[in-house]
């Protein structure tokens, strides 16, 4: 018989990758920054100090892109990204200036990094982003100045749950499925690195769990990736129950197979997210219909000029070969904001997220759409590819939906849009009079609703999907769909939450399309509930107080 603990204690946060978790609790903190000022080096010494300086920071270089080279994926770039950053030379000539001028190379390497985290953050978008690993390079190379080993999460040698204030890319990317069992951490957002690396992993993760510094080292917690709640004092037979039903949901997934129904026989179009051929056709192989998101950024942000049509053909046509009968939606550039390209966006502005970013960049360099689109078309035609359709990233009027859709016109493909900005959300059905269909982006949505970055960690509990606000306007956009008949699909990161993904159907959206590694967990919880149960769930949500409570009377409804 079950006891109940006296000390029982829940502790919310917010569920990125749902799951059941219990084991110990082991904590990785970054280490106490030293002191900024410390008295001058002698003259004599200055030399000596830049040596011990670039001896310290070509060390972290290599450490990291020895894990680099031992990665995949994901994993791989952040790592080196950061390897890149801790050789930058701007950087390191910063750190080097200060230390002729008498800075010990500790408080240097403080100094250099406190000034390009003033800039980053100026900037905005990625750089804003990369500050985060700028201050990692910083605890390395002081880490390796002291002695020290480099910070890091632990290396345990039985299964643990990981509690961060947060957590770096270089520490996510090198993670042992086998030895951390969850992911917990202060900080973060439902779109952070963090979030990115336990969906690949299958980890359950919870970010933004702001009182989980009053739990210790070693105390044993129960971690529930779908409620968002860590509970201490689970007593072991409570724990095995729920552990055992996870299992049964795990095992759902392994067995999923396509086509997408819900309960009730509904059918159901279950799409990808892909980025090029290789991708595709891992989602083809995990049971996608079709893709409801090509992203073209690749060959972009990998040039230093605009790829020639031919180049940006052959990135295209893979994808393409890889659902040679089925629906491809293509998004054009997406640059600017967490994307910049420097020959299609501003070098500098006040506020990216608000500037010339998506569509918007055709405004000072026109020919780079038309150019995109005629690869688009080349490609389509060169494969025998019908069904290829194309939106646009970032309309916001609809003088822009009526242009944009008659340039993909013109060229014998299908136009459509992406609802990120809330005036289109607010004139859904004026927009779709114009365009063949709609893609609402809810990572942007949510962002431009709550008006909070949805990359600043301090803002997680806004970049939430389940913000009514935000539910409110997607709900608005698939009802317009239905007056008008207009195919509205989801493809942000909300359509990858199996739960969420059942409210999305319920509200009338017509598709979704997610990463192929949350494909078959969004199929397997699509074929447990029925339209009715979603539809239920649908208008549950939108009288709900809050994210926490929207998910509270989804759960009701859906039975989960």
């Amino acid at each position: 018989m079950s006891t109940q603990s006296p000390d029982r204690k829940v502790i919310y946060g917010t569920p990125v990758v749902e799951g059941i978790a219990y084991g110990p609790v082991t904590w990785t903190r970054r280490p106490p920054i030293p002191n900024l000022t410390a008295p001058d080096i002698p003259e004599s010494q200055r030399e000596a100090e830049k040596k011990r300086f670039i001896i310290a920071a070509d060390a972290v270089v290599e450490s990291l892109s020895k894990r680099a080279q031992s990665s995949d994926g994901h994993a791989a770039a952040l790592l080196e990204v950061t390897a890149s950053i801790a050789s930058d030379p701007a950087w390191r000539k910063e750190a080097r200036r200060r230390i002729t001028a008498g800075t010990p190379a500790v408080q240097a390497t403080m100094g250099a990094t406190d000034f390009f985290v003033a800039q980053f953050e100026r900037a905005g978008g990625i750089l804003a982003e990369r500050t985060t690993d700028l201050r990692d390079v910083r605890d390395r190379v002081i880490a390796r100045l002291e002695g020290r080993p480099e910070p890091g999460v632990p290396h345990p040698d039985h299964p643990v749950i990981l509690f961060a204030d947060d957590l770096t890319p270089a520490d996510t990317a090198g993670l042992d499925p086998s030895m951390f069992l969850a992911l917990v951490t202060e900080l973060g957002g439902p779109t952070s690195h963090t979030s990115i690396i336990a969906r690949q992993l299958g980890l359950p993760c919870i970010v933004a769990a702001r009182r989980i510094d009053e739990i210790d080292e070693g105390t044993h917690v129960l971690v529930d990736g779908q409620r968002g709640t860590i509970v201490i004092g689970v007593a072991e037979d409570e724990a095995t129950q729920r552990l055992e039903s996870d299992k049964k949901r795990r095992e759902l997934i392994d067995s999923w197979q396509p086509p997408a129904k819900l309960k009730d026989g509904t059918d159901f179009e279950l799409l990808a997210n892909v980025r090029d051929g290789e991708t595709a056709c891992e989602a083809r192989d995990v049971g996608a219909a079709g893709i409801g998101l090509l992203r073209t950024e690749l060959c972009f942000l990998h040039s230093h000029a605009e790829p020639s049509v031919q180049k940006q053909r052959e990135i295209y046509e893979p994808a393409l070969q890889a659902f040679p009968d089925t629906k491809v939606v293509v998004r054009t550039l997406d640059a600017g904001s967490d994307k910049p390209v420097p020959y299609a966006t501003l070098a500098e502005e006040a506020n990216p997220a608000l500037g010339v970013r998506g569509v918007r960049t055709s405004g000072h360099n026109p020919h780079l759409l038309l150019h995109q689109l005629d690869a688009i078309a080349g490609a389509a035609k060169h494969c025998g590819h019908t069904q290829t359709l194309v939106m646009a990233p970032m309309i916001s009027t609809l003088p822009e939906a009526k242009w944009f859709a008659g340039l993909v016109r013109d060229r014998g493909l299908s136009p459509g849009i992406m609802v990120e900005v809330p005036s289109v959300a607010v004139l859904a059905e004026q927009f779709m009079e114009l365009v063949d269909f709609v893609s609402i982006g809810t990572n942007d949505l949510t962002q431009y609703t709550m008006a909070a970055d949805r990359l600043s960690p301090d803002l997680a509990e806004y970049s939430d999907p389940w913000q009514p606000g935000a539910l409110a306007l997607i709900a608005r956009t698939a009802e317009a769909g239905r007056a008008t008949g207009t195919p509205v699909g989801v493809c942000g990161e909300a359509a990858a939450d199996p739960l969420l993904a059942c409210v999305l159907v319920g509200m009338g959206v017509t598709s979704l399309s997610v990463t192929p590694s949350a494909l078959k967990a969004v199929g397997a919880q699509l074929s447990q509930v029925t339209l009715e149960q979603c539809q239920h769930a649908a208008r549950s949500v939108l009288g709900a107080w809050d994210q926490g409570d929207a998910r509270y009377r989804a759960r009701q409804h859906l039975g989960v």
